[in-house]
């Protein structure tokens, strides 16, 4: 039997689980200040007047203020120069100010009026006339299209330039907000392992999953993924809830948030004994993350973890390139505020590794009719080279190293 896997109850495990988020902090006012500071600068460089935050990570990253992006039109107007303000309907302005870390003066529009107008004439107000707007990549069309015809004097661009710049780059208390948030789902995880029995369903995993990390402090878990047996094969699972069968591959891909920052592991093991296949293809995905890590230096492009990753697979005649049975998706995905952020590990991303970058490291191998393994543990670039978050799984005879 896999060490680590079944052999307790949900009732039992829930019990020695507790609060895992003492001693950390959100992010301070102080920082983000200097993210204010550091995007202006860079707007000057860029030559923009200003960047359009819209409501989701991007404000959140810049003013500590988090909101929703909805069809209204809910943001923040970062000048070059001066201080940002924001942009709301008029009801909302109460609630908005009670969020807000960096405060700032709300522009309000009523329901019947256009907040469009309202941005273009916010703007002249500060006396920006004319000139390049870096819109928030993340803005819905409806929003573009609003400016652009009713604000029509400025030059719209994709604010990435600004906004990618400074969020790739984790700070310290960044990063110790996710390493926080991945030990929590570590635990979850270990704890998920232990109630496993033939029979139990996917669904009930997943709920399990759901009151685990709320017992370690999280709001409960932000996307929890559970497959068995030949639905491992397929990245982010199937319509129909499995039932465990012994010998089944186990494949747990969850993650919570912990002041807003995003954990995101995924194991994979088998309920009983493994046979010789699983235990070779098992270890073929360990290699392929190892030599990942492996390949992930200072000043290496992001493209080149991915290669090397792919490189490992196919020498044990996986692929090539993308086709099954192989790795069919991108090696990784960077991590912050959002699950999935830049920059990323596939091989057209020619971005330069660097300091306080945090990524992903998951060169799953999918075998469609048979099975699926992903090991998915994140890392980030210190001033030596790659960092662990956490250890990836030693063994698939003993997936959490445990004594």
């Amino acid at each position: 039997m896999t060490i680590g896997v079944g052999g307790s109850t949900a009732e039992l495990e829930l019990k020695k689980l507790a609060d895992m988020t003492g001693g950390v902090s959100p992010i301070s006012e102080k920082e983000y200040r200097a993210r204010i500071a550091k995007a202006q600068s860079l707007m000057k460089e860029l030559g923009l007047e200003a960047v359009y935050l819209n409501a989701g990570t991007n404000m959140t990253y810049f003013t500590g203020t988090p909101w929703y992006a909805s069809e209204r039109m809910v943001g923040v107007i970062l000048p070059a120069e001066g201080a940002p303000e924001y942009i709301a309907p008029v009801f909302e302005i109460g609630t908005l100010r009670d969020f807000m870390t960096i405060e700032g003066k709300v522009n309000g529009w009523e329901e019947h009026e256009s907040p469009y107008a309202l941005f273009g004439e916010v703007l002249q107000r500060m006396g920006i006339s004319d000139g390049a707007i870096g819109l928030d990549e993340g803005s819905s069309f409806f929003i573009f299209d609003g400016l652009r015809a009713e604000a029509p004097t400025y030059d719209y661009v994709n604010a990435k330039a600004v906004t990618a710049a400074c969020r790739m780059h984790k700070s310290a208390a960044e990063i110790a907000l996710m390493q926080r948030a991945k030990e929590m789902t570590m635990e979850v995880h270990k704890a998920a392992a232990r109630i496993l029995r033939p029979g139990i369903s996917t669904l009930e995993v997943t709920e399990f999953i759901e009151r685990a990390h709320k017992k370690v402090g999280a709001k409960g878990s932000s996307f929890c993924i559970v497959l068995f047996g030949e639905a491992t094969a397929y990245p982010h699972g199937v319509k129909d809830p499995q039932y465990l069968k012994e010998g089944d591959m186990v494949l747990i891909d969850t993650g919570c948030l912990l002041h807003g920052y995003n954990s995101d592991i995924t194991r994979t093991y088998v309920y009983g004994e493994p046979t010789a296949r699983q235990r070779e293809v098992w270890q073929h995905e360990k290699d392929a993350q190892l030599a990942a890590f492996e390949a992930a230096q200072l000043g290496t492009p992001c493209g080149e973890v991915d290669v090397a990753a792919r490189r490992s697979l196919e020498a044990n005649g996986y692929g090539p390139d993308y086709k099954a049975p192989g790795l069919v998706h991108r090696t990784g995905h960077g991590i912050g505020l959002d699950i999935h952020e830049w920059p990323y590990l596939v091989k057209s991303d020619q971005t330069l590794l660097a300091p306080g970058m945090c990524f992903s490291n998951e060169p799953m191998i999918s075998i469609p009719g048979e099975f699926g393994v992903r090991l998915e543990d994140h890392f980030y670039m210190t001033e030596d080279g790659p960092r662990w978050f956490t250890q990836p799984s030693p063994s698939i005879d003993n997936p959490f190293g445990n004594n």
